[in-house]
């Protein structure tokens, strides 16, 4: 969903602020400009074990909140409606907070911290916030008074059921009133994210990363106090989601005014602070909104689909975030000051050596848990989604989304990683032009598979372009001499491969049908598919040991 909790608070995209150019107290940019760390890297560690921490809170947390929506909507129109009303001002909050902003503001906010005196970093945070917050309110009320624009543009196939007057012409008008509510959360979160970016400069990492949180306890809060209260759950839903991006934005404050940096924000589009961030913004904007094209074309796609299209694709996906969330994000989290590191150094050995390590590792839990999640996604979608109003028949179309979305795991994680390896070489335009080419692809194949699989089509569409995407970097990597995969990492993915296919084959086998699954209690299905998990994972690390491999292959 749009309001996805991998996404606020930034807790991802703060993690990746470890610029090598930057000099701070944090001792991942202090190692990254030659110095020593005051405490080694226990400190760096320290940090990453809290916000991992907090990051596996909030998917936790993040996960409850979808198991609540779908018992209230299922896959429905309702639903359907729902998702897409989320996903718009959060494709606008993907372009003005989290990456673009923060990548842009973190080096300027960082050299005046480190430069200059207690009032001009003031200064530049209340310029910063005044612009910024500016800028995002005039577009915000805009969207609001164009909210029908918008839901035709990201729409079209609704808008053209609402002037024929078809089966589903309601959806027109429901997903125009959603977005005109949710979209002062994009107002609230921005501001979130500077407020975020300030704490993180600061070495504060703790309280963004646990900041989404708030989020999902506010809508599963609005689920169970007041969804019964109301004929239409979407509304309670939406507001809902205004009200998690204020109080995520009143969470923060306090942490600021402690810092005594909580400022009145003012105006100040030509403050020299401001138009160096607006300078690094524009390139990243670019970057944010080529990742972002695809999840339009696909929202877009989907409405021309039956009911439940929009919904089967989403409850698919939260379930890829997790690993992704989890496993992906903290090795590419750990992997960049420690490449920054060695770039400086000019160690071009260690730097390959240490990139080999985190597509080592990624892939160690990626593959079992693409393979896993192949095994036994009915019972995955039925122990966290079937109640109330989501179905069998929910779990099953959604299964087959899951299905095709998650063979493209490994490589969606991968990118993750890759990409690290230019971004500690603050090379940003080669990733950008690999992801261009991925949305190319991803396009050209939905137009070639939405016609024989449906919504199916479009998840593996997605699946094959992160192919084409991590491929494009690990070639770009492996031509400007930077990285090529060691001999030892080749043998160690065509082991990992099998011992994952192996697992997946023998759970399949084993674990009872689908219908055994329905008729099991929720307690029942639950203990069930803790024990299949962890009879596939005995089964993967134990067909590893007998291939040989051993933890030496993760040492660095």
């Amino acid at each position: 969903m749009s309001a996805d909790p991998q996404h606020f608070g930034n807790s991802d995209a703060a993690k990746a602020q470890a610029h090598p150019d930057e000099e701070s107290s944090d001792p991942a940019r202090a190692a990254a400009a030659g110095k020593r760390p005051a405490k080694g890297g226990s400190k760096l560690l320290k940090a990453g074990a809290v916000t991992a921490a907090a990051t596996f809170l909030s998917r936790i947390l993040g996960m409850v909140r979808d198991m609540v929506i779908a018992s209230v909507l299922g896959a429905s129109a309702a639903s359907d409606v729902f998702f897409f009303a989320n996903r718009i001002p959060n494709f606008f909050r993907r372009l003005f907070a989290e990456g673009a902003f923060s990548q842009a503001f973190v080096p300027v906010m960082t050299k005046t911290k480190e430069a200059g005196g207690s009032d001009e970093l003031k200064e530049l945070i209340s310029r910063s916030a005044g612009t910024l917050g500016t800028v995002v309110l005039v577009i915000t009320v805009l969207c609001m008074l164009l909210s029908p624009v918008l839901t035709a543009a990201f729409g079209w196939g609704w808008f053209q059921e609402y002037l024929q007057g078809g089966e589903h012409a309601e959806k027109f008008p429901q997903a125009t009133l959603l977005l005109r509510i949710t979209f002062p959360y994009l107002l609230f979160i921005t501001l979130t994210a500077l407020s975020s970016a300030v704490l993180n400069v600061f070495g504060r990492f703790g309280i963004p990363a646990v900041t989404p949180c708030i989020l999902n306890l506010t809508l599963i809060a609005a689920v169970y106090l007041c969804a019964d209260r109301f004929a239409d759950p979407n509304v309670v839903l939406a507001y809902g989601m205004v009200a998690g991006g204020v109080l995520q934005l009143l969470f923060q404050l306090p942490f600021i005014f402690k810092l005594k940096l909580l400022v009145w924000p003012r105006w100040g589009w030509h403050h020299p602070g401001v138009t160096r961030i607006r300078e690094l913004m524009l390139p990243a904007i670019l970057g944010v909104s080529a990742s972002q094209l695809n999840l339009f074309i696909n929202t877009l796609l989907a409405t021309f689909l039956s009911t439940g299209a929009i919904s089967y694709l989403y409850y698919s996906d939260r379930l890829l975030e997790f690993p992704i969330g989890i496993f992906a994000v903290a090795i590419s989290t750990v992997i960049l000051p420690a490449l920054a590191r060695v770039k400086h150094q000019e160690d071009d050995e260690a730097y390959r050596r240490t990139l080999d390590w985190g597509v080592r590792l990624v892939l160690l839990l990626g593959i079992p848990s693409m393979c896993g999640m192949i095994a036994l996604r009915e019972p995955i979608l039925r122990v966290i989604f079937m109640r109330g109003a989501f179905s069998p028949e929910h779990v099953q179309l959604s299964a087959a989304s899951l299905l095709a979305s998650v063979s493209g795991l490994c490589a969606i994680m991968l990118v993750r990683v890759l990409v690290q390896g230019f971004a500690a070489r603050q090379d940003t335009r080669t990733p950008v032009r690999c992801s261009l080419c991925a949305i190319a692809a991803n396009i050209i194949l939905n137009l070639i598979l939405i016609a024989p699989l449906g919504y199916i089509g479009l998840a593996l569409s997605t699946a094959l372009a992160a192919y084409v995407n991590s491929g494009l970097l690990l070639y770009f990597l492996k031509r400007d001499g930077i990285y090529r995969p060691s001999k030892d990492t080749i043998s160690f993915t065509l082991k990992a491969l099998l011992g994952g296919a192996a697992m997946a084959a023998a759970l399949r086998f084993m674990c009872p049908d689908f219908e055994a699954w329905v008729d099991m209690s929720t307690l029942h299905s639950v203990l069930e598919l803790i024990l299949w998990v962890g009879a596939g994972a005995l089964i993967y690390f134990a067909l590893l040991l007998g291939l040989g491999v051993r933890m030496s292959t993760f040492r660095r």
